[in-house]
């Protein structure tokens, strides 16, 4: 087959001809430069060309290519669950046989007691609706989605809403380099001119000597060019001429004659023709080979190289500038006859995008580590994380370093290292694995093919949306519309915030159904005078209340003050258990104790079943409200709270104390309710009820914020 400049590479082949031919092998390999590639060298399928033509006999199609080999390998990688979908579920069938005992033990008492079958069974799943918390998988699954459409809103477009909250609780973020932290192509920052033995900045004046290093520089590259060094060449070479310049224009020196990329390291050599008649001979390449041709004094060639080696230091990529003199009347067979000039070096980065350091910097104050996890050479990439800050950004290991680790190593080299360089696709994942068996909650970053296992084996996979490869983005949960670094300190963010509200949602909905079972066990196991008070239309009444408040009025809290300056979480930590799960519960049992207080006293004092029914469950749904406005936030008080704007959540308490008056004041709701007509002072009773059951946890934290400011002055 037959491939040319700017056409992709339609499969795996192996070169038979090559002329000056150039392959972009980003996807593949990660490197931020084109490859040079001669007969019997392979070119691989994805890949694009950049300079010059080839005839390549094909080798393999399909999934036996080396893109489709890494695409197969996708397959094998299992999509995990998020931390907390197995903490919610796990709790979730917990409580569900819980549900199912507390059914068959009320079924069986109920029946013993009354003998009647039907009422059994009704209070039997009154008890069960009340215990079972199946608002919990409505609020995770609505504020995952809500979560997810606020971050599109932000150009980050997720694939799978439920890694929204984990992006909370990422603790390593692996980052590819080109295209994520550098920007797309690149350009010539500095320049060295021979004739003055002067390092140049660039952009920046230039002498006429320096000036003739980025001319042929220049005329050496195509007119127009399609690879990104020779791009750069040419930008660099706009902004030092001006259009007065007669070399401004291309068009006043053609290409009477060129030589293509050849040697070991290569060369390049366009001769052009000016406006008087004049030739220009314009030699490029590697710093090597223009020596070689220059014939330079050894004192001389070993001072070039010093400076191209602090230069390659720094990741920059060096190439010689020449200028060759022609005898007429023919041009010679190869480029290395003519009689050659050397001139100077022109040095090209792949510079970090604008807001790399903020961004980094973002992470670290989020207690994220960075890894730089790239293809590119050692040198580039340390030097890159250099240039945007990245802690740790000398400490290096490479690929092959990675493959020959066994297990007990690589995890203790990887918790270590900041940048890894020369990776490819099985390096990079087992970085990945390395990071998860540590415990770690891994964001991985990547934008070509050979990013594809690790994205998928990341438990959040982040792909570029413009540069990323298809496979790249099939195999990423989440995608970044810009190719913007920045989008992901906005989705960490936005995860913070959702875990923060998720929690405050979940603590709601246990310490809300506590006094609802308690309601129906307690009178039911005491044998009180009224045991089933409530029947399952109170309860319903109670769940379509409280599903709107958890799912959308909580995931509408805006966030707290501080967040991104906190570490992330654990990956064992868990609202569902232990302290925080202790707290739900006592708020719970407070609030059933104010509830069975009313009905308690109520009874004692005589009132009729439809008396004491209406006042305990006003009491109780007071105490909803209540404990809706207390939970909005763990640490501020809710004189502080109730400033912060809430649409969603002001309508929610708004319709909830609208639909009791309706049940306790309109006669068709309150005969429905089997409610009786209170007056308003008892219903100012039950309001002071559900405030001594929910009102100290305002107490709680007072006391809790002045030992925490205690702590903090000592």
């Amino acid at each position: 087959m037959l491939i040319e400049e700017g056409e992709r590479v339609p499969a795996d082949g192996v070169l038979d001809e090559a002329n000056d031919f150039s392959v972009d092998e980003s996807i593949l390999t990660g490197e931020s430069v084109s490859v040079v590639k001669k007969p019997g060298e392979p070119v691989f399928l994805g890949t694009n060309t950049v300079s010059g033509s080839a005839w390549f006999t094909l080798s393999a199609v399909g999934q036996q290519t080396e893109l489709g080999r890494i695409g197969q390998s996708l397959i094998a990688i299992p999509t995990e669950k998020t931390p907390l979908q197995v903490q919610i579920n796990q709790f979730v069938g917990r409580m569900a046989w819980i549900g199912f005992v507390a059914f068959a033990l009320v079924c069986g008492i109920n029946y013993a007691r009354s003998g009647d079958w039907v009422t059994a069974v009704l209070f039997g799943l009154t008890l069960a609706m009340s215990i079972l918390p199946e608002e919990i998988p409505v609020a995770f699954s609505s504020f995952m989605a809500l979560g997810a459409a606020r971050l599109s809103k932000a150009g980050v477009l997720t694939k799978q809403p439920q890694t929204v909250e984990s992006l909370g609780s990422a603790t390593v973020i692996c980052t590819d380099k080109t295209g994520t932290i550098t920007q797309e192509g690149m350009r010539v920052c500095q320049l060295y001119d021979g004739a003055t033995d002067s390092l140049l900045p660039l952009p920046g004046p230039l002498s006429p000597t320096a000036k003739s290093v980025l001319e042929y520089a220049r005329w050496s590259s195509e007119t127009d060019p399609f690879d990104a060094m020779e791009k750069a060449i040419v930008a660099a070479f706009r902004e030092a001429f001006t259009e007065a310049d007669p070399a401004f224009n291309a068009d006043n020196y053609p290409i009477v004659h060129e030589y293509p990329l050849a040697g070991t390291p290569p060369m390049m050599t366009h001769v052009r023709k000016g406006p008087a008649g004049d030739i220009a001979v314009a030699g490029k390449g590697a710093v090597e080979h223009i020596l070689a041709v220059c014939h330079l004094a050894p004192a001389t060639s070993e001072y070039i190289r010093k400076t191209t080696r602090e230069l390659s230091q720094n990741g920059y990529r060096v190439l010689g500038v020449a200028s060759g003199a022609w005898q007429p009347p023919a041009f010679p067979a190869e480029q290395d006859a003519f009689n050659w000039s050397f001139l100077g070096l022109i040095a090209l980065e792949n510079p970090p995008k604008p807001n790399a350091k903020a961004v980094i910097e973002a992470f670290t104050d989020a207690g994220i580590r960075v890894k730089l996890i790239t293809g590119d050479f050692a040198e580039t990439a340390q030097a890159i994380a250099r240039q945007v800050g990245l802690p740790g950004a000398e400490t290096l290991v490479t690929g092959q370093e990675i493959m020959a680790m066994d297990e007990s190593t690589l995890r203790h080299r990887t918790a270590q290292t900041a940048v890894f360089a020369r990776m490819f696709p099985e390096a990079k994942l087992r970085v990945v694995n390395a990071l998860k068996s540590l415990g770690e909650i891994v964001a991985m970053t990547g934008d070509g093919v050979n990013d594809g296992p690790a994205l998928k084996a990341a438990h959040i996979g982040v792909a570029m949306g413009k540069r990323g490869t298809e496979v790249a983005r099939q195999a990423a949960s989440l995608v970044l519309v810009d190719d913007d670094l920045g989008g992901m300190v906005k989705a960490i963010a936005q995860g913070r915030r959702i875990y923060q509200n998720l929690k405050k949602a979940i603590a709601y909905i246990v310490s809300i159904h506590i006094p609802i079972i308690l309601m129906v066990a307690v009178p039911l196991l005491a044998n009180w005078q009224w045991a089933n008070l409530f029947s399952p239309i109170h309860i319903i009444f109670l769940e379509l209340v409280m599903g709107p408040t958890c799912s959308i009025a909580f995931e509408n809290e805006p966030a707290e003050p501080g967040q991104m300056q906190q570490p992330p979480r654990r990956a064992t930590d868990t609202f569902l258990a232990g302290p925080e799960l202790g707290r739900s519960i006592v708020q719970g049992l407070a609030i059933s104790g104010a509830v069975l207080g009313v009905y308690y006293v109520a009874m004692k004092n005589g009132e009729s079943v439809e008396t004491v029914r209406t006042l305990a469950f006003a009491t109780l749904v007071m105490s909803n409200i209540l404990l809706t406005l207390v939970n909005r936030s763990f640490t501020q008080s809710i004189s502080r709270t109730i400033r912060i704007p809430n649409l969603l959540l002001s309508l929610m308490l708004g319709l909830t104390f609208a639909l009791l008056l309706t049940t306790l004041f309109v006669p068709a709701a309150r005969h429905l309710f089997g409610f009786s007509t209170i007056s308003i002072p008892a219903l100012g009773w039950c309001g002071l009820a559900a405030l001594i059951g929910v009102g100290w946890v305002e107490v709680y934290k007072l006391v809790s914020r002045t030992k925490t400011n205690t702590v903090q002055l000592q």
